[in-house]
C-alpha cells in the first residue's frame, strides 16, 4: 500500500531525476555554443564550426522520437520506475564519456564520430526519461493536483540549466587555453557522480499506483505504441504542436542566444552566461506559481493565454537585448522565458489527461519527443542561419519565435477540443473519478 508520503516523494524524485538529465543535456548545448566546434569540428570559418557543433547537438534530437516509442512501449508494459532507472544510467555513462573523448587534433575523424555516437545515446536517454518522470509525478498525485505535481518534472529543465550554467561559469573563468584544452571537460565528468545520486533517489519511489492498478487488472496493452498511434493519433499531433514553444523556446533563449550575442553583438560570453543564470533563477521560481495559477483558472484557458503572449514576447526581448545593458538584457530574456515556461510547466499535466493510463507513457513520449526533434533540435541551427543571412537584423528571428508560438496555440486549442469530446473523456475518466 502506498503511503501518503509517496506523492511528495515521487514529485521530488521526478524533479531531481530530470534535473540531472537536463543538466547533462544542457552542458552539451552550452558546450556546443562555446567550444565543441573548435575541439571536434575545427575550421577557418567560426560560423561553420558552430554550425557543425549545433548539427551534432541536433543529432541527439533525431534519436528522441524512436527512444520515446521504445521506452513508451516498455513503460506501458513493464512499468514507469524501471524505465527511469535505465534512462538515468544511460545518460550518466554517455555524458561522462564525452568528457573523456580525445579531440580532433588527437584522434582525427574518430573524435567527431565518437561525439555523435555518445550524443545519440544522450538523445535516447532523454527520449525515454521525460514521459516516465511526468507520469511518476502525476500518477502518484491526488486527482485535483495532477497539473501541479506534474510540473515538478518540468522544474528539472531550469534546475538542470542552472547547474550547467554554474559549471560552465566556473570553467570559463580559466585561462582560455586551459578551458579549450581540458576545462570544458569537467562539467561532463561530473555527470558520473550525479548519476549515482539520481539512481539512489529513484530507487526509493514505488511504482505509479495508476499503472499498478492497470497491471493488477491485466489491462496492459500488448503493443501500446501501435495502439496509441491507431486510436489517439489526433491527441499525439496536437500535443506535439502544443509543446513546441516549450521545447524550442528554451533552446532559442538559452542556446542560440549565446551565439547571437557573442558573435553578432560582441558581448562577452561570461556576460551572457551571467544573464542567463539570473533568467533561469526567475524561471525556476515562476514555474510552480504558473502551475498553481493554471489549476485555479483552468488549464486550457491558462495555456491559450500564455501561448498568445509567447507570440508577442520576442519583439521586446530583442529590443532590450540590443541595448547591450546587462540589466535590460536580463529583463528582456526573462520576459520571454517566464511566459514560455508558464506553458511548459502546465502542458505536461494537460497532455497526460488526453491519453488513457495503459497507453499514456507511449502517447505523451511520442508527442513530446516529436516536437523536440522537429522544433527543439533545429532551432539553434535555424537561428544561426537566419542571424548569418540577415546580419544585424533581429526581426526575422523574432518572427521565427512567433511562428513557433503559433504552433503551440494551435496545439493547445486542438487538445482542448479533444478533451471536450465525450469519447476521449470516457477513455480517461478513471483518472478523475
Amino acid at each position: 500500500m502506498h503511503t501518503t508520503a509517496q506523492p511528495r516523494r515521487a514529485a521530488a524524485a521526478a524533479f531531481i531525476g530530470t534535473t540531472i538529465e537536463f543538466y547533462d543535456f544542457y552542458i552539451y548545448a552550452t558546450a556546443a555554443a562555446l567550444v565543441l566546434g573548435q575541439v571536434f569540428f575545427p575550421s577557418s570559418d567560426p560560423v561553420l564550426s558552430t554550425l557543425a557543433a549545433f548539427g551534432s547537438f541536433a543529432v541527439g534530437f533525431i534519436a528522441r522520437p524512436m527512444a520515446g516509442m521504445v521506452f513508451g512501449h516498455l513503460g506501458d508494459r513493464l512499468g514507469r520506475k524501471k524505465m527511469l532507472l535505465v534512462t538515468m544510467g544511460l545518460m550518466g555513462i554517455a555524458t561522462a564519456g564525452i568528457g573523456l573523448l580525445p579531440s580532433y587534433a588527437s584522434a582525427g575523424i574518430w573524435a567527431p564520430i565518437g561525439l555523435i555516437v555518445l550524443r545519440l545515446i544522450q538523445g535516447i536517454s532523454v527520449g525515454g526519461e521525460w514521459g516516465g518522470a511526468v507520469l511518476m509525478a502525476s500518477e502518484h498525485a491526488p486527482a485535483k493536483r495532477k497539473t501541479f505535481y506534474a510540473s515538478f518534472a518540468q522544474l528539472g529543465s531550469p534546475a538542470g540549466l542552472l547547474l550547467a550554467l554554474i559549471a560552465f561559469r566556473l570553467v570559463t573563468s580559466l585561462e582560455p587555453e586551459d578551458f579549450l584544452a581540458w576545462g570544458w571537460r569537467l562539467p561532463f565528468l561530473a555527470s558520473g557522480v550525479l548519476m549515482m545520486i539520481g539512481l539512489l533517489i529513484r530507487s526509493g519511489v514505488h511504482e505509479s499506483p495508476e499503472f499498478a492498478k492497470v497491471q493488477d487488472n491485466n489491462e496492459t496493452a500488448k503493443y501500446p505504441v501501435m495502439e496509441v498511434i491507431r486510436t489517439c493519433w489526433r491527441q499525439i499531433l496536437f500535443a506535439a504542436a502544443a509543446v513546441t514553444i516549450g521545447s524550442a523556446g528554451f533552446f532559442f533563449t538559452n542556446t542560440f542566444m549565446i551565439t547571437y550575442v557573442t558573435q553578432y553583438q560582441g558581448i562577452a560570453r561570461s556576460t551572457i552566461l551571467d544573464c542567463l543564470f539570473l533568467v533561469t533563477v526567475i524561471q525556476l521560481l515562476s514555474q510552480p506559481v504558473s502551475a498553481l495559477l493554471a489549476e485555479r483558472i483552468g488549464e486550457g484557458r491558462f495555456l491559450k493565454m500564455v501561448a498568445l503572449l509567447c507570440m508577442v514576447t520576442p519583439y521586446p526581448m530583442f529590443l532590450l537585448v540590443g541595448t547591450q545593458n546587462i540589466l535590460l538584457m536580463t529583463l528582456g530574456i526573462a520576459l520571454a522565458v517566464v511566459i514560455l515556461s508558464a506553458l511548459y510547466a502546465v502542458i505536461a499535466g494537460y497532455m497526460t489527461q488526453a491519453f488513457p493510463v495503459h497507453l499514456r507513457y507511449s502517447g505523451i513520449s511520442i508527442a513530446y519527443q516529436l516536437a523536440c526533434a522537429v522544433a527543439g533540435g533545429t532551432t539553434p541551427l535555424i537561428g544561426t542561419l537566419l542571424a548569418s543571412k540577415f546580419s544585424g537584423q533581429w526581426l526575422p528571428l523574432a518572427v521565427f519565435f512567433t511562428l513557433l508560438s503559433a504552433l503551440s496555440l494551435i496545439g493547445v486549442c486542438g487538445l482542448a477540443r479533444l478533451r471536450a469530446n465525450p469519447v476521449v473523456t470516457h477513455a480517461v475518466k478513471e483518472v478523475y473519478s
